[in-house]
């Protein structure tokens, strides 16, 4: 897949594919000396990175503030929320939470030159302060009932999970079930026919009875 053919496929605003770019860029420049993808993904950014971020822009509803990445190592899917939220005018700051220093030094230097709506944060998840989010996203961060007690700590009361997972996602979500209430829609992967994107809203945890 070629640039113009990511612009074209992705629900990105047309001035975006310059920050995208860049992006790109600085992420092979980057990953010569320290490993923030595998380097033959490289040769597939726009399909297997890009695209496969982009997708979930549609699904952050455009009244929503803050948005919170857990484990963005090289920004996915986290930058390309702030991306869209840049050139579309939009009120929202994404906070991109990744615990590994360099890859946290990587996101602050994109941001910076992109002048893209950031705060990235190098402290692992458990140790923060409730971030209150009204979105948070994720792609291959952990499974659903390891990640479901911190996305409720971190999210807002009416706030959702927009979640990119893979061909075996039901079995995630059948064991965390047993644990959690909620509401969730899948939506197929535009880059992965077995992969799908997840949409959870309503997440409480089941009481317990002795």
């Amino acid at each position: 897949m070629t640039p113009e053919q990511f612009a074209e496929q992705a629900p990105i605003h047309p001035d975006s594919l310059q920050d995208y770019r860049l992006w790109h860029q600085r992420l092979c420049k980057w990953n010569a000396r320290i490993n923030l993808v595998a380097p033959n993904s490289l040769e597939s950014f726009w399909n297997r990175h890009a695209l496969d971020s982009a997708q979930i822009v549609p699904h952050i509803p455009d009244l929503a503030e803050k948005i919170v990445d857990f484990g963005s190592g090289a920004g996915f899917p986290g930058l390309s929320v702030a991306i869209d939220a840049k050139h579309n005018g939009r009120d929202q700051h994404v906070w991109l939470i990744e615990s590994a220093g360099k890859k946290a030094s990587f996101l602050k230097s994109v941001s910076r030159e992109t002048h893209l709506p950031v705060t990235v944060c190098s402290d692992r998840i458990e140790a923060l302060d409730p971030l209150d989010a009204d979105v948070i996203t994720a792609r291959a961060f952990a499974p659903l009932h390891r990640m479901l007690p911190m996305a409720k700590r971190h999210m807002a009361g009416n706030g959702r999970l927009v979640l990119l997972k893979g061909a075996h996602f039901a079995n995630e979500v059948k064991q965390a079930q047993r644990d959690w209430a909620f509401n969730m829609r899948s939506v197929q992967s535009l880059t992965d026919p077995t992969a799908s994107l997840l949409i959870i809203e309503n997440l409480e945890r089941h009481e317990c009875f002795t």
